[in-house]
């Protein structure tokens, strides 16, 4: 009873306080209905008494009407009624009319509007109607209600209102009251045990209570929901987030506490080469380094990275350290030196012999040798040392990059327990039977299981990753969450699609789209009025050069009226020239291209000219804004950031990108010409379509993709990341507080 008591009691007050917080609004609706029925009233009393009132005038009998007004006036609510036949005249009234209401003042109660004068006896309503007869043609009549029956009626309204809601709070009270105590004890012993984790699951190991059998699936559905709930707060977040450099660096603040992140890779974010007597500073040819200096900028952390270039241990301090970028240092690499010996082995041998051609099936055969291997563990071990020596703390965030420290994750782990590892995979994950081939295979998922989040660009990755897991290992894989649970460890599998830094560096697209349209041809020797391609990739056999090639070469074949008026620069930046496939492929290159322009050329333009040379991003962006095309013919590719870098470059919304449907970005960019680039005929018709493409089509495909980069941009890839590793840090906090 006295809980009853506890639980009615102050819902019937708080019910009383909303009851007469209502209360004003339910006055001024009642006084809107009562002024609106009185106006209509006034009205049919106006037109009721117009023909006898006209009578009487035209026969002069003033006291006769007044006799007549103080018969109307008996009505309960009509209060006074009176003539005015002028404004100076002197008004026919009712004993009761107001004095205040005269006939030169009768402006103020006409037209719309809530008419009200104040009188001892309380509001009065008045309204003022035309009356006109050939004597007066600017009478008006003059009809005075009494309120007061308003405010009786809102009292009335309010004393109901209260014990409705009253009585409202008694019934739900009551109801609630007896339902909670014929259930509270069932219900507080099974949320005793779903608070303690026990008997949920499994049996509980000692006799007593047994909780109710519905609770047992409630710690999945808590579960499910906590994720859907951090689902919609990151949703809610980003939505209300413009991604930008300051806005990740906020993220990494405020989500993150200012704690230092760690950006690992095998590739540097500058080269420092000797040249002469000067050294020169470099930035390769890299989607992973276009996609992450942005953020390295945004973060000021450290990048730990193979120091690879001529000049770079004279630019290092005693840790081997050095600040970047060099016109405006905003972060330091920390380089990781390697012999011949680990270099040929770790990154010829097992990461692009081995593990790339496995990932991208891309026709070539991979090699595994065991020496590879041996290296591949030593380098990934003195990268472990070198994350190590730079973490500031027992547990920073470190953003491991790519296939070629594929055991670091776990080899950080079991020094930094309390690490936030996110590894990100920057190519495809083949399925389990392509996997199967590696010998190594159970160490290289355990090595990226030590990972707190593990991302890939598309979902297809993701699932072949956890089909591969699923296949050879002992691990808890729950397909509904993408989570593995392997050795106690948790890992999240995660869709990050990777993207490139918008708006872009302002020198990137300073130099006016025209200038760029007529230097670039220039240089080449080419007429002003000659079409435009370009292709940018490293010469790899995955980037589908040859295929691209066969597709020109089908386009002049089929349109020969581009013969002489169309060509395709390739920019094919050198990489890997140590491996024996890739001096093959280069040979190859090289000899389709010469022998295309030597079936085509007919003392006019090459239709292909080929650059086996490395340029600066300024000059790659001045070649995609001369092109008219764009051509990404990827035979497999994670994503593919040229694709979106030519994209970016056109902010004159003009060109056309031709893009391999085997690329993660044929999966974002829908309104590029998607291709099959083992398909010749398909793509030189794709070919022929974007030379031929009207101005507005163009602009309207690249003002949508335009619009895409720029919201899913690389601060929003590495965004969501970090977010993800904010909200995993603070439900581990919550679980290790909780000590369950």
């Amino acid at each position: 009873m006295r809980l009853s008591l506890r639980f009615i009691l102050p819902l019937m007050l708080v019910l009383a306080g909303i009851a007469y917080a209502v209360a004003p609004l339910v006055d001024q609706l009642t006084l809107r209905w009562f002024m609106r029925d009185i106006d209509i009233r006034s009205s049919m009393i106006a037109n009721t008494v117009e023909d006898p009132l006209k009578d009487q005038l035209e026969a002069g009998r003033r006291v006769k009407i007044t006799e007549f007004f103080n018969r109307i006036t008996q009505d309960e609510r009509l209060y006074a009624i009176g003539y005015c036949a002028a404004p100076g005249a002197t008004a026919i009234a009712s004993r009761s009319l107001p004095a205040d209401i005269r006939c030169n003042a009768l402006e103020r109660w006409e037209g719309p509007g809530e008419h009200l004068l104040a009188s001892e006896k309380g509001p009065l309503h008045i309204a003022v109607k035309p009356l006109t007869n050939e004597a007066a043609p600017d009478g008006r009549l003059i009809l005075v209600h009494d309120m007061s029956f308003v405010a009786r009626r809102s009292e009335e309204t309010k004393r109901y209102l209260v014990f409705l809601f009253m009585a409202l709070a008694t019934i739900v009270s009551v109801v609630t009251v007896i339902i909670a105590q014929i259930s509270w004890r069932g219900w507080m012993t099974s949320m005793r045990s779903l608070l303690h984790g026990e008997g949920l699951l499994s049996e509980p190991a000692t006799e007593g209570p047994k909780p109710l059998p519905e609770f047992k699936p409630i710690a999945r559905d808590l579960q499910r929901l906590i994720r859907e709930l951090e689902t919609e707060n990151r949703a809610r977040d980003e939505s209300q987030i413009t991604w930008t450099a300051d806005a990740l660096r906020a993220i990494l603040q405020g989500e993150l506490r200012g704690e230092d992140v760690i950006v690992v890779s095998n590739r540097e974010p500058y080269i420092h080469q000797r040249r002469g007597d000067r050294i020169e500073v470099q930035r390769p040819a890299s989607g992973l380094v276009t996609a992450l200096e942005p953020i390295m900028r945004a973060c000021s952390g450290s990048w730990i990275a193979h120091g690879s270039g001529s000049a770079d241990r004279e630019v290092v301090d005693r840790n081997d350290r050095v600040a970047v970028p060099p016109e405006n240092p905003a972060y330091s690499i920390r380089r990781v030196w390697l012999t011949e010996e680990e270099e040929a082995g770790y990154y010829y041998g097992f990461s692009n012999e081995g593990l790339w051609p496995l990932c991208h099936i891309a026709h070539v055969r991979p090699i595994f040798r065991s020496s590879d291997w041996e290296q591949y563990v030593a380098v990934n071990r003195k990268f472990a040392k070198a994350v190590i020596s730079e973490a500031k703390t027992s547990a920073p965030i470190v953003l491991v990059q790519d296939y070629h420290l594929a055991l670091l994750p776990k080899m950080i782990r079991e020094e930094l327990p309390d690490a936030t590892i996110i590894t990100f995979w920057h190519i495809p994950w083949p399925n389990p039977e392509s996997f199967a081939i590696c010998p190594w295979r159970e160490e290289i998922l355990a090595g990226l299981l030590g990972s707190s989040i593990l991302g890939f660009h598309t979902q297809f990755h993701c699932n072949n990753f956890v089909d591969t897991v699923d296949r050879f290992l002992e691990a808890r894989v729950d397909r509904e969450a993408f989570t593995v649970s392997f050795r106690s460890k948790l890992t999240a599998v995660r869709r990050y699609p990777i993207s490139i830094a918008w708006p872009p560096e302002p020198e990137m697209v300073e130099r006016p789209v025209a200038e760029c349209h007529s230097t670039i041809r220039e240089i080449n020797d080419l007429p002003a009025t000659q079409q435009l391609g370009i292709g940018v990739d490293r010469l790899d056999y995955t980037k589908g050069i040859m295929e691209r090639f066969r597709a020109i070469e089908r386009l002049l074949e089929l349109k020969p009226e581009w013969i002489g008026r169309f060509t395709f620069v390739q920019i094919a930046a050198p990489t890997r020239s140590g491996i024996d496939e890739y001096q093959h492929h280069e040979a190859q290159v090289r000899a389709l291209a010469t022998r295309i322009n030597s079936r085509f050329e007919r003392n006019g333009p090459p239709p292909i000219l080929l650059k086996v040379e490395h340029h600066e991003p300024r000059d790659v962006y001045a070649y995609f804004r001369a092109a008219g095309l764009c051509f990404v013919s990827s035979l497999h590719d994670g994503m593919n950031l040229v694709a979106k870098e030519f994209v970016a470059a056109r902010d004159d919304e003009r060109g056309v990108l031709i893009l391999s449907e085997f690329t993660g970005a044929a999966r974002e960019l829908a309104e590029a010409l998607i291709v099959n680039p083992y398909d010749a005929d398909q793509c030189a018709a794709a070919l022929h379509m974007a030379l031929t493409m009207p101005a507005a089509e163009q602009r309207d495909r690249m003002r949508l993709m335009r619009g895409l980069v720029a919201e899913f941009n690389v601060f929003r890839w590495a965004g969501r990341m970090l977010l993800d590793a904010a909200a995993m840090r603070r439900r581990s906090h919550l679980i290790n507080k909780s000590g369950l």
